[in-house]
């Protein structure tokens, strides 16, 4: 049994993947799976491919790389944000590829298992308990890249809000996590590094379905 809410990860997962030629023009049949959603994930990505879709293919792109490869705190890959550049992330790389595997999915192109447009694609395609499994191991990290997009204005924080609205609520546990880490910022072995964001504001606030 897929995710209940397995069109709308899967949509998340095309519009947080690099946005080649065709992708940006299959921009129409993106936004008509926009429009079957409900609630807040589709007004979300409606939003969101309206203003896209608007846009040169040049400065999307180029709004993309900004936002992912020029910002550590926006890193796609979420076991960054618990693990940091330590060993222990390799661990977390393997235990992810192997739960992926159980479950039958396969990662095509070379990406990492921790990839978030990956682990949404699983999410949306692999037994619900998998999923579940993943996105709650993963949701610190979620949670942490949602509240960097936001501070960063970044028109991507809808994506991770739609992401997050078809989530079940935060744990205390994951709280504490996002908040921990948010003020400490990701573990490294050498050198401390920034904090993502103020504890105050991490995690943000849940959001109306």
């Amino acid at each position: 049994m897929s995710h209940p809410d397995s069109a709308v990860l899967k949509l998340c997962s095309l519009l947080l993947e690099y946005p080649e030629d065709e992708m940006l023009a299959a921009g129409t049949e993106l936004r008509e799976a926009a429009e079957r959603l409900d609630g807040l994930a589709g007004r979300e990505l409606r939003t969101f491919l309206d203003r896209r879709t608007s846009m040169d293919p040049w400065v999307v792109r180029e709004e993309y790389v900004a936002t992912f490869d020029f910002h550590k705190r926006a890193s796609l890959h979420l076991s960054y944000f618990r693990d940091g550049d330590r060993r222990q992330r390799g661990a977390t790389l393997l235990g992810l590829k192997r739960r992926y595997r159980e479950a039958g999915f396969e990662l095509n192109g070379g990406e990492l298992p921790d990839y978030l447009p990956a682990i949404l694609e699983f999410a949306a395609l692999a037994p619900g308990e998998a999923a579940d499994e993943i996105l709650g191991r993963m949701r610190p990290g979620i949670e942490l890249l949602r509240a960097s997009l936001h501070d960063l204005s970044s028109p991507y924080g809808a994506v991770l809000d739609a992401v997050v609205s078809v989530l079940p609520p935060l744990t205390a546990e994951e709280i504490a996590e996002a908040r921990r880490i948010a003020q400490e910022g990701p573990p490294d072995e050498e050198v401390g590094l920034e904090p993502f964001a103020p504890p105050e504001v991490m995690p943000l606030a849940g959001v109306s379905r």
